[in-house]
């Protein structure tokens, strides 16, 4: 019998402590972006905002960087506050135009990225018209200002990309986009000439070369599922989820080492999650393992119970065989 599927929203997932969930584990898979999907020409002239995955677990406004920034600091972030995320980058030059880079590509180290910023704070604060709220490795992050209005995509997103499709843009107020781009030449020129580019390049390092903005929201606005909202444990390595536990008070593991019930998982394999998942229905340790996924850009969820593991053969005389992970995720 197979798994039974429903395309769902968001807030339609039931309760994983519902009386039929108690003993369920959820298990998300990251979103292909819509622009890649059969549905290109549904997003008009701009891209839709946010990853398939970003918009389940924030909502339509996508409001990363308030909710990165609760996982990487122990201040108080205030609800209405709205914050941007700043991230140096490297933009790769084509014949005919600029990609950027994925962060994992380009080997940022916390002396480099501070170095960076030092040099590029006069430049950010003017034009923010605020001080740094906090400086990660990767990320840093300040209230949005002037640029509140601004609309912006991720690197998650962007990255690989030509970036003319995915560069900042004005929504209800002209000439914003405009100004970012005017501060974001400036740090460009800034960081052209200095030392921690002069010394990425005699170690063959790809080059610090611009500043990426993106995630600006509120935590007002952050609208979070009940599955991930009510979950007993979240599993992932993504700082998204590292802020989502704190907003919740749930635990956090960044490597998945439990089947335990009432779980949530965003992996980066969860092919190496499955064996213990599938072992754990079949022990009866679970009752069901929830799959959420995204084709062409649309939540859905499928419940695989201990019945749905073995494929199905018009030869009963045969010995059923387990359904491999490419074969679940091909359905």
């Amino acid at each position: 019998m197979p798994p039974k599927i429903r395309e769902m929203t968001a807030n339609s997932i039931s309760s994983p402590n519902s009386k039929n969930a108690l003993r369920r584990f959820t298990l998300m898979l990251p979103g292909e972006d819509i622009l890649d999907s059969e549905d290109e020409q549904a997003i008009g002239d701009r891209p839709v905002k946010g990853l398939p995955h970003e918009r389940f677990l924030l909502g339509d406004l996508v409001p990363l960087a308030p909710v990165l920034l609760v996982g990487q600091t122990s201040q108080v972030v205030n609800p209405s506050e709205v914050i941007a995320c700043l991230q140096p980058i490297h933009l790769h030059a084509t014949r005919d135009h600029l990609i950027l880079m994925g962060q994992y590509q380009i080997d940022l180290t916390q002396t480099e990225s501070a170095e960076l910023l030092k040099a590029a704070l006069p430049f950010i604060e003017e034009d923010f018209q605020s001080s740094i709220l906090f400086q990660g490795q990767h990320y840093w992050f300040v209230s949005a200002g002037p640029f509140t209005s601004l609309e912006s995509y991720s690197i998650d997103q962007a990255h690989g990309r030509n970036i003319d499709w995915w560069m900042p843009r004005d929504t209800n107020e002209e000439g914003i986009a405009k100004r970012w781009r005017k501060l974001q030449n400036e740090i460009q020129m800034l960081w052209h000439i200095a030392p921690v580019n002069e010394e990425r390049a005699q170690g063959g390092m790809p080059s610090i070369n611009s500043l990426w903005i993106s995630g600006i929201g509120k935590l007002s606005d952050v609208k979070v599922p009940q599955v991930v909202q009510q979950a007993k444990h979240l599993y992932g390595s993504h700082p998204l989820l590292a802020g989502l536990a704190k907003l919740y008070n749930i635990p956090h593991s960044t490597v998945f080492n439990s089947a335990a019930a009432g779980s949530f998982a965003w992996l980066e394999n969860p092919e190496s999650a499955w064996s213990t998942l599938s072992t754990a229905l079949s022990n009866k340790e679970l009752d069901e393992v929830l799959i959420i996924d995204f084709p062409k850009g649309k939540t859905r969820e499928r419940l695989f119970t201990a019945k749905d593991l073995d494929k199905k053969s018009w030869a009963f005389w045969k010995k059923a065989e387990p359904l491999t992970w490419k074969e679940i995720i091909s359905v």
